[in-house]
């Protein structure tokens, strides 16, 4: 039987690091595949002008599933300063690779899980009634419309005559912007297709029924987004009384559910949001289980078989140098197990998942993040594990 493939896509910073770790692990639990590292990342934008060479896309293209670690992105100018002079005068614009991955592979279901590990000391605790402390089990499945919305990318600063004119258009562009000079207006749309939304919203509710949880959140905004968050509520009610009536729906607004999150985490199954909203609420619940050392995510269009994986912190740039690394791993195996899962590899993905959470509630093995410490190379002498230590730890539970 041929091996699959996965195409590996390092990034930069941290992610090579961690992604590494992962890769032995899947190894350790009796994973075999074959892996195909694809270019991707700062490197790529400052040598060549391109973070997302088509090298790459076509790698994805051929094989269809990535593992990717994480990417450093910077703002407009700093970008611009650090492109290879040669090609500074060739009026190219740094973009996001992972939304470039987003957008052209159409991977517009994602899934962020938060789910609380017993024994992991960075678990939301809160204070009961009574003043004593409780610990809520945490479970939430949330999914984020992925290739729309404010990170769409249709955005301008001095929008074209036409743009401006079209804007013009609206009463309320008129009452509060039309004093300001053209030059002077930056803009950023936030555009919701129904396509899109329904496929999402279709998702989150499937995911429901299929594992148990009794509700869907909608986390928007529609008393003010009228449109495109108005939009989206009223198809979730749709698709709720036509095709999952067993399933509750909830609707709360982005701000609300931030101050509803630490006061009743265990009430929510399933939350649903566009781009924007469901990048914070997600982050945020990640917040209550660890933080984005155990913060993992899917992201698939479903019509093609193509789905990348990845954790959801970034590349942080301060620790990738260190002798030895010190950043969790956690998030980067986990999404790795949310990979077997999506290829039909459930045995090894809960026997990985089994090893995690035998090393968690062990409390032997942490990580500075677990053990509440600042990130600097000085952790190591004050008990912390290495990101290597971590592994070790998870492959050592997968021996037993």
């Amino acid at each position: 039987m041929t091996k699959r493939t996965i195409v590996t896509l390092p990034g930069d910073g941290i992610g090579r690091v961690v992604l590494e770790q992962a890769l032995r692990v899947l190894k350790a639990a009796g994973f075999e595949a074959d892996y195909a590292e694809g270019d991707i990342g700062w490197e790529f934008w400052c040598r060549e002008g391109n973070p997302l060479p088509q090298r790459t896309i076509d790698l994805l293209e051929k094989h269809k599933v990535g593992l990717f670690g994480a990417i450093t992105s910077k703002p407009k100018d700093a970008a611009f300063a650090e492109l290879a002079p040669e090609l500074q005068s060739k009026n190219l614009v740094y973009a996001s690779p992972i939304v470039g991955l987003r957008q052209h592979f159409g991977l517009d279901i994602c899934l962020r899980p938060c789910k609380s590990y017993p024994g992991n000391p960075l678990n939301f605790i809160r204070r009961g009634a009574s003043g004593e402390i409780e610990e809520p089990v945490v479970d939430v499945a949330i999914f984020r419309q992925n290739t729309e919305g404010l990170y769409g990318g249709v955005e301008w600063t001095n929008p074209p005559q036409q743009v401006y004119d079209a804007l013009m258009t609206h009463p309320k562009f008129r009452q509060n912007f039309a004093w300001a000079p053209k030059e002077e207006v930056s803009v950023s749309t936030r555009i919701f297709t129904k396509k899109m939304t329904h496929r999402i919203l279709h998702a989150a509710f499937t995911h429901a029924a299929r594992y148990g949880y009794r509700s869907v959140t909608l986390c928007e905004k529609p008393n003010v987004i009228r449109e495109t968050s108005g939009m989206m509520y009223k198809m979730a009610q749709e698709m709720q009384k036509s095709e999952f009536p067993q399933i509750e729906l909830w609707n709360t607004n982005i701000d609300a559910q931030m101050m509803w999150l630490t006061k009743n985490p265990e009430d929510y199954g399933v939350i649903v949001a566009g781009n924007m909203f469901g990048d914070i609420v997600s982050d945020a619940f990640a917040g209550l289980i660890g933080g984005l050392g155990f913060a993992c995510s899917a992201q698939v269009n479903p019509d093609t078989g193509v789905a990348v994986f990845e954790p959801t912190h970034g590349s942080a740039p301060k620790y990738a140098n260190y002798p030895v690394s010190i950043v969790n791993p956690i998030a980067m195996i986990e999404s790795a197990c949310m990979m077997l899962e999506y290829l039909g590899e459930q045995e090894i993905s809960s026997r990985i998942r089994k090893a995690i959470a035998s090393v968690v509630a062990n409390g032997e093995v942490r990580t500075y993040d677990m053990m509440k410490l600042t990130g600097s190379p000085a952790v190591l002498s004050q008990g912390a594990a290495s990101t290597i230590g971590m592994a070790d730890a998870i492959i050592h539970q997968l021996e037993l």
